[in-house]
């Protein structure tokens, strides 16, 4: 036999096979693939989102692992390896035949064929749930066999084929991918850029790399926070950029500069800021979208010139200063750089959920299931003085990754504890202070967006260890709210994005965990100042019910406390709701209303129905998965999405290990939307429009296990459901007309099985 070797790959591409594969390929692997093979999380790391993952292959090694001691190395597609045999040389095996090409030893020595020829073979589902051979939990063993062991997985474990605990492909779908298969699985190289848009590119990279210090600095700046985006230079959706740092100046080919992090030194004496062209299909739950235009660009300019200032000197890269924004942008003005966060604050809160915790428990058990957040108004804050002061405060507070990926989470976490202390301390003070005594603490205090963004009011909602960031106050009153500032925003930053390292040892994930438990806090402290001071206490404890008793000490202590009253004057009893009601008001012109109910195409009767399902309390509800994404059709013909949000309750969020010992279902709600909200649903329904309020009282009405299991039974498109592929089709076209900026391919590794 001949051996195995990349080079028995390079086939050449016809102008044909560049169009099978883009017209009648590429759209199965999307639409029945790409859903659980994305990001850091794709079974055996298969990538199927761009043909480099495909020739990359698959690994047996995790990414997400909670248990190893010390880093492991980074396997970040494009970015760790240049081309496939590098892959080989990391443990990667092929998924495609690397040995003598036929149409037969093509299919035979195919991973991909094999699965899904294991998948046809099964046939079609006889039972409604599948039984326990199939493991769905996100830790299960993976069976990462090489073509060699291949013919083991088809013995020992029949069930395996792909899709895996799905339909199997169609006839139709099953004999495309078979004939692309046998022709030796041709892919096209990335489609050129237009001239018109490569003008744009050049335009925005000779902005970027500026040759004086100040221009250098900001582009560093904005390249750090920016690193994760998908940048858009048109109005079209076929091509969107990353922006990355390179060896090469523009005109020249890209070479990418690989390192950990974006700060991390990057070993030339020049870097380039380069805008890369995306390969891969968009994935909803690692898309942020930005738009690069004018307008946009002369924002930048009066946030970052808009005053004069010089910057005298490079920080350079060394961990110390490089791990701490505040010391590394020292030079340039604290009001620019929250300037800059706010005019994108979705997408600067979003990239710690959509980045690359991407499997986020490590970062959203640390924060309650729904809640709103708000910004300090950057033309008050506590004025300038004070802002200049806190920024002297916060050079002295190191983050988590200052240790690297590799920590000892028990020192670590006293040693942030007592630096957040004292930083608390020093603000409570200054909040405190005469100077800022004559800023009141009123309504005020919070950014309106200016009158025209609406960035200004942002929804976060958990559902377990995945999260959704969307504009607007959406749902009903949460039980926390955060006003963020500029050090809090920018610190969240550069814990769960910049520095967090996804390939870090356990220490590392635990003490960015830990750290987090402080910038909630610090969220929450900020809210209740706008709160009568004798309610503080009172409603802090009953956020942070059966708390540990340390954690309780380090609340309600002196220096996370401040005497300042309120300057908003309250008429009502519940003083929180009627902020939140005066918060309505203030950013009205701005507020988000695209997930409202009322925007549907639902008539206002079953709008009204929905919106009494809204106010059930407990009860069955807490038998309800995360999200449930409802299509919606008449006489079957699929009309709308609207998404069902579970809000489990808690007595706090304060446990990192026994998450469920604080659970309070009695107290659980449901938020109901417009359109696709989660990228992970756990359930697929389909309810006929005529129906809808008939499916909203059966919810409402649960009480136990059973109940849920007869809602399924009527209205559930199980993972065994000949219908499945049709719902999902529908939803994600649905998706793609109400969003088709935001809107990407879903993630379905979280689909139940009951």
């Amino acid at each position: 036999m001949k051996p195995q070797s990349v080079e028995n790959r390079i086939v050449e591409t016809s102008e044909s096979d560049v169009a099978f594969y883009n017209n009648e390929v590429k759209p199965i692997l999307d639409s029945r693939c790409v859903s659980c093979h994305a990001c850091y999380d794709a079974p055996c790391q298969l990538k199927l989102t761009a043909p480099s993952g495909i020739e990359r292959g698959g690994s047996k090694d995790l990414v997400y692992d909670g248990t190893r001691l010390l880093a492991a190395t980074p396997t970040r597609l494009f970015i760790d390896a240049k081309a496939t045999d590098e892959w080989r040389q990391k443990g990667f095996h092929p998924v495609l035949n690397e040995r003598a090409q036929s149409p037969a030893a093509n299919l035979q020595g195919s991973v991909l064929y094999r699965a899904i020829a294991l998948r046809k073979q099964q046939g079609a589902f006889t039972q409604d749930v599948l039984p326990d051979e199939y493991d769905f939990s996100l830790a299960r063993e993976q069976q990462c066999s090489s073509i060699e062991e291949y013919s083991g997985v088809e013995k020992n474990h029949p069930s395996l084929g792909m899709p895996y605990g799905l339909p199997a492909l169609s006839a139709s779908e099953y004999d495309v991918l078979t004939r692309w298969l046998a022709k030796g699985g041709k892919m096209p190289e990335a489609k050129s850029i237009p001239e018109a848009l490569q003008k744009q590119v050049d335009l925005w990279e000779s902005r970027l790399n500026k040759d004086d210090l100040k221009g250098q600095l900001i582009s560093r700046y904005i390249y750090e926070h920016l690193y994760l985006y998908s940048l858009y230079l048109d109005e079209g959706e076929e091509f969107r950029f990353q922006l990355v740092r390179s060896k090469t100046p523009p005109g020249e080919p890209i070479d990418l500069i690989a390192t950990r992090r974006p700060y991390d030194a990057p070993g030339v004496s020049q870097v380039y800021y380069r805008l890369w062209a995306d390969p891969e299909v968009k994935v909803q739950k690692n898309h942020i979208p930005m738009q690069l235009d004018e307008a946009r660009y002369a924002r930048w300019q009066s946030y970052f010139y808009g005053e004069e200032y010089q910057v005298t000197k490079d920080p350079g890269y060394a961990p110390k200063v490089a791990t701490n924004p505040f010391k590394t942008f020292r030079e340039i003005p604290a009001h620019a750089r929250y300037r800059f966060l706010l005019d994108h604050a979705q997408n600067t809160i979003m990239a710690f959920i959509k980045g690359p915790v991407c499997r986020g428990q490590v970062a959203v058990n640390v924060i309650n299931e729904q809640f709103w957040v708000y910004f300090l108004d950057p033309e008050l804050g506590y004025n300038k003085g004070s802002a200049d002061l806190l920024e002297d405060q916060v050079q002295e507070l190191d983050l988590p990754a200052v240790e690297s990926s590799n920590a000892l989470p028990l020192a670590s976490w006293v040693t942030f504890s007592e630096q957040q202390k004292s930083y608390l301390s020093s603000k409570a003070k200054l909040i405190e202070s005469e100077v800022s005594r004559k800023v009141p603490l009123g309504l005020n205090l919070i950014w309106d967006g200016d009158g025209n963004n609406q960035n200004a009011a942002l929804t976060i909602f958990r559902h377990f260890d995945n999260a959704t960031v969307v504009k607007g106050m959406v749902g009903q009153h949460p039980k926390t709210s955060w006003v963020i500032d500029y050090p809090l925003l920018e610190r969240i930053h550069y814990l769960l994005v910049a520095g967090f390292d996804v390939y870090g040892n356990v220490g590392h994930q635990l003490v960015t965990r830990l750290y987090m438990d402080f910038l909630r806090m610090e969220g929450e402290m900020n809210f209740l100042l706008l709160l009568p001071k004798e309610d503080r206490q009172k409603i802090r404890e009953f956020w942070y019910r059966d708390a540990n008793q340390s954690i309780k000490n380090y609340i309600f202590s002196d220096y996370i406390k401040v005497d300042r009253q309120s300057q908003v004057s309250y008429e009502s009893n519940d003083r929180q709701a009627e902020l939140y009601e005066k918060l309505k008001v203030k950013l009205s012109n701005v507020l988000d209303h695209s997930y409202d109910l009322e925007q549907s195409k639902l008539s206002a009767e079953n709008v009204a129905g929905l919106y009494e399902l809204q106010k059930v309390r407990g009860k069955g509800l807490s038998y309800l998965p995360n999200v449930v994404t409802v299509l919606v059709s008449n006489k079957g013909v699929p009309v709308e999405v609207i998404s069902v949000i579970h809000n489990k309750a808690h007595a706090n969020i304060s446990s990192l290990l026994n998450e469920e010992a604080t659970r309070l279902p009695e107290e659980d709600g449901v938020t109901l939307v417009k359109g696709v909200l989660g990228d992970y649903p756990n359930v697929l329904m389909q309810v006929e429009e005529a129906e809808l309020l008939v499916w909203a009282k059966q919810m409402s009405q649960l009480k136990n296990k059973s109940d849920y299991i007869e809602l399924l039974n009527r209205f559930g498109i199980r993972r065994t459901n000949p219908k499945f592929w049709f719902v999902s089709d529908s939803i994600a076209n649905l998706n793609k007309q109400d969003r088709p900026r935001e809107s990407g391919i879903l993630d379905y590794n979280r689909l139940e099985n009951q």
